[in-house]
Formats: C-alpha cells, structure tokens, sequence
C-alpha cells in the first residue's frame, strides 16, 4: 500500500471518529448516544492541553497521559500526529486540495517556499504558555482540538439538530455560536490562500510538535546531495512547506508523505539520518519576538482576571454547571472545548461572552433563558464529560444530597431571588404561580404568600341576587377572566372570610361559588383578585433556574439565579 493511501485512510479514520464522538454527546441509552463511548479521547490526545494543565495546576489529570505518549512518539517519528491524526489538519488539507488543484505547478511551488511568518505560531504558543505558567489556561482559544469540537458542537452540528437525523427533538441555540462556526469557516477558506493555512501559521498545537521534533531521528530528507532536476514535485505537494528538496525545515514536516509518493526518482525517503541537502531545526524566527510574547503571555495573566475570576468582583450572573471546581481552579483546567455545552439535555449551559471577563471568554456558563429547561435534577452528564475535570465528576446522589451526602445538603448552583418589581403577583396584581408549581426540589425552595387585594374599577353594584347568581349594575371590569378560579367577590366592607369564589361570569351576569350572605338588590361589592406572592428560602434553593425559565415576564424575568450561595466557593455569604 503507498504511504499516502495508508495516511488517507488515516485522516478519514479520525475525522469520521471525531464526527461520531460529537455525535454521540447525546445523552440517551441508544447505540449512537452516550452510553459509555470514549468521547474525549480524541481531546486526551493534546499535548498542548496537557502541557497547559500542567503549568496552571502543577498536575497532570490521568487521562491526559495519553497525551504523552502522542509526544514521546513525536520525539522519535515527527508530526505525526498533524499528518496523521488531527482532525482540523485533515479538514485543511482537504478543503487545501478542493480549492487549489488546477493551480498551475509554479503557483503550488511558491506558495510552498518556507517564510517568516511562520514564526507567528511559535510567538503564539510561547504567549499562551507564559499566560498558563501564571495560572490562566488560554489555550483553547486556538488549540486544533478544542477549536474543532467547540465549532462543529456548537454551530455545525445545531444545523441538523431539530429532528432531521433523530439527534434532538428540538433545536438547540448556542450563545456566539456564528462566530464559532465563522471561525471555522475563515480556517478552512483561508487554505484557499495558502495550503493548511492554520496550520503553518497559526496553530499553536503544531508549533508545540515543531519543537519536539528538532532531535528526532526519522525524518523526510533526500538519501543524497546530487540534484533532482527541474520537476520541483516534492514542493508542490509538500504540505507543510519545509521544502524537501534542498534545506530541510525539520519542524515544518507534517509527514504528509506527498513527496515522497510524488518523487520520481525516489531520492526522497523517511529515514533515520539527516536530510543529504542539509536541515534547519525552525523557521526564522525572532528571538527578541518569543521572548517578548512569552512575557506578554506572562503579564495579560493577571490583567485577564480583572472584573472576570475574583470571586468578590464577579457578575453575580455568573452561573457554572454543577461539579465546576472554584472559579481560579475552573479557569485552570477549562479549555472551552464545548463538550459540556453539547452534552447537556437542556442546552442550559451556554459559552460565556461577557459575564465571565476576558479570562473566561467561551467558558461554559449557565443561562437559564436560552436553555430549553433550567438544570435538570437527574442529570450529572456533564461532570461526566469534562475532558480536564474543570467539572469534576460527581455521582446524582452528591447533586441531589443524597445518602453520604445527606449532611452536606444537594450542590447548589446559586439562589433565586424575586424582583418584586416586575412579578406579576407583587407588582401588577396579577395572579401567578409558575415559579412555585416548577419548583423541582422537596420541600419547595418557594412558597407562596395569600393575599385578597381589590380589583382596579372592581366596586360593583348588584341588581338582582337569586342564591349564588347575580346580576350586576353594569358590566363588572373587563380584561381580567373573573371565572379563572381566582377572583372573588365580597360585600363592600365586609372581611376577606366573607368573599366568595367567582366561578363563572357573562357581561353583568355572575356566578358565585356558594351564595354572599346579606347581599341583595342595591347593595355594594367589591371584586378582589387571589395573589399568591412567591417568596423564596435560600436554604432549600438549589439554584437549577426552572423557575427563572419558566417565568412568564419577557425580557427580564421576575425571579432570576445568582451565584450567592453556590457550592463551589465554599458556605454563601447569605448563610455565614
């Protein structure tokens, strides 16, 4: 088999295998759900993420030792890995090949040639690896890995959600989700430009491997120094531009052994002895610029956290999923790689824009308006899936506070608080009961508060009683349903113990639900309305939000989560 058939098949391995682990992030029992499939394995594979985990926490996390193994394999065989195995390299070379094969050979040739700005990726990576040596995980941002599951979770795959393909019955929304699936697109179109665009130029991932493999002892290289002729074959499919041909750029062979199958005269091989023409470790690179990156990456740490990770300077908005470590361990660990976004039931959990600071721009956060359901009670998916453990994994019972967990009490997300000032019951006088009826936990976190309070326009004169059925002077007042069970009607001065249920009505006729002692022809009643004010215990309040989406207020809702008193940081204020 040729080589290049061999890592055709492998690319087409990976990425249908990175598709089906998207897909699969369904939570269900069915064969193409989550039922125990490996769905981060592909993200374990990162030694960047490692790398980054390792210098925020000062730990590996267990199943990122897989990732040190993709390196040791680097040191000995090269970028493997880009050639082989990364799924957004596969989708370049690709879309590289789609737009560019009836270019003419001398176009392929110099769009091939080594540059400087190759250098770009390696001022990237020394940038964010300074930011992780000072405690902030910045790595996602342009990692391949995280950068690929994020944008086909979140803005490819929401495409075919609403019940095309049996994923989910209903369609799913994801807060900036164009501007993920914007990126994606502007990574793929640019190898129309330049082949592997992102990959020569931007990815931090690859500039990683580039360093690992500057002592490694197989390489791509000519077997001898004579010369090859005018074909120039082997740099116009060279994928990575390193030019096998003459000097060797070692570190930007993505080993995608075009020249090797293209090389009509097999002088081209991968072998383990330098490259006859000579080699060059890196690209040009400016000392002066790493350094300068790497302090950058250094000194944006701490400016990132300013308004975004202090717990006391946050937006109270700020709501993570359950099982979220505290917020500087959180930001730690996270690589915003959407796999908790993807999983969850609900599709609570949204990209965070604004709320979380510069420091955790597109890290999951709760939003109980976008969701289709606030966080589910039964439902651990996406401790489960947390490629870094920045959500660890908890059983249900430590969520519900169940068992063991008894004396701790269930997690809490936060505390719904009612703004009096927009609730219908508090505010308009008009009856509801949403938020207590959805209130999930037992005892409910929200109780309800009677009062009769009169109806704006409601003092009525009545011109004919027979037992529970009256006749009013007039219509009584319109745009209120008086027969919704919770308008009552009582004489005019009398207590609240003498109303009487109004069961039905028809312009000026009414129909109570037991006879009004006392009241006959020419006599004075008033209508009152039943408010149900809500009031809620921060003791039992769980923060799950199903009240706060269930709210009927448009816009801003009338009972609203904040992070006061949530699990993670420790006991709440509102406690202490």
């Amino acid at each position: 088999m040729r080589i290049v058939v061999a890592r055709r098949i492998s690319q087409a391995f990976f990425v249908l295998l990175f598709l089906w682990f998207c897909l699969v992030a369904t939570v269900g029992d069915a064969f193409w759900q989550l039922r125990g499939w490996p769905i981060n394995w592909i993200l374990s594979l990162d030694p960047l993420t490692a790398l980054g985990v390792v210098l925020t926490t000062r730990t590996l996390y267990a199943p990122l030792l897989w990732a040190v193994l993709v390196l040791a394999a680097t040191f000995f065989l090269g970028r493997f890995f880009c050639g082989f195995a990364c799924p957004l390299g596969a989708l370049n070379q690709l879309a590289g090949w789609l737009t560019r094969r009836r270019l003419p050979t001398a176009a392929r040739v110099a769009d091939n040639a080594p540059g400087k700005a190759r250098g770009v990726k390696y001022v990237l990576l020394a940038f964010f690896l300074g930011a992780a040596a000072l405690g902030s995980l910045q790595t996602g941002l342009l990692d391949p890995l995280p950068l690929v599951f994020r944008s086909v979770n979140l803005a490819v795959l929401p495409l075919v959600d609403p019940g095309r393909f049996g994923i989910h019955g209903e369609g799913r929304f994801y807060d900036g989700a164009w501007v993920f699936g914007l990126i994606l697109l502007a990574i793929l179109c640019a190898n129309a430009w330049r082949p592997r665009f992102f990959c020569r130029y931007l990815c931090p991932l690859g500039a990683l491997f580039g360093l690992a493999v500057r002592f490694t002892p197989w390489r791509i290289g000519k077997a001898d120094a004579k010369a090859c002729g005018t074909c120039r074959r082997c740099e116009e499919y060279c994928e990575g531009g390193c030019r096998p041909s003459g000097e060797l750029v070692l570190s930007e062979c993505v080993l995608c052994m075009n020249c090797l199958d293209a090389c009509p005269t097999g002088r081209i091989g991968f072998a383990a002895r330098p490259s006859a023409c000579g080699e060059r470790a890196l690209p040009d690179l400016s000392r002066r610029g790493v350094l300068a990156a790497l302090a950058a990456g250094a000194l944006a740490a701490p400016l990132w956290r300013v308004g975004g990770a202090s717990a006391l300077g946050r937006d109270p908005a700020l709501i993570r999923p359950p099982g979220s470590l505290d917020e500087e361990r959180f930001l730690a660990r996270c690589i915003r790689c959407g796999q908790c976004m993807r999983v969850c039931p609900s599709a609570v959990i949204q990209p965070a824009v604004t709320a979380a600071g510069a420091a955790g721009l597109w890290t999951p956060t709760l939003n109980y308006r976008l969701g289709r359901a606030g966080c589910l009670q039964n439902c651990i998916a996406c401790g489960q899936v947390c490629p870094t453990a920045a959500i660890r994994p908890f059983p249900l019972d430590e969520k519900l506070g169940r068992g063991q967990y008894a004396a701790a009490g269930p997690l809490r997300l936060g505390t719904a608080f009612v703004d009096r000032t927009r609730c219908l019951p508090w505010a308009m006088g008009r009856p509801c009961i949403v938020c207590q009826e959805v209130c999930p936990v037992s005892p409910k976190a929200i109780t309800v508060g009677t009062v009769l309070e009169p109806v704006p326009g409601g003092a009525v004169s009545v011109s004919d009683a027979k037992g529970a059925a009256l006749t009013l002077a007039g219509a009584p007042v319109t745009g209120r349903n008086l027969g919704s069970g919770d308008y009552f009607l009582r004489g005019a001065g009398l207590s609240d113990d003498t109303a009487r249920r109004i069961v039905s009505h028809s312009g000026a006729n009414l129909a109570l639900e037991k006879p009004l002692p006392d009241l006959g022809q020419g006599r004075r009643a008033e209508i009152v309305v039943r408010l149900q004010q809500p009031h809620v215990d921060p003791t039992r309040c769980v923060g799950c939000g199903m009240c706060e989406h269930e709210c009927p207020v448009s816009g801003l809702r009338a009972i609203r989560v904040t992070s006061e008193n949530e699990s993670r940081s420790g006991p709440g204020r509102m406690l202490a």
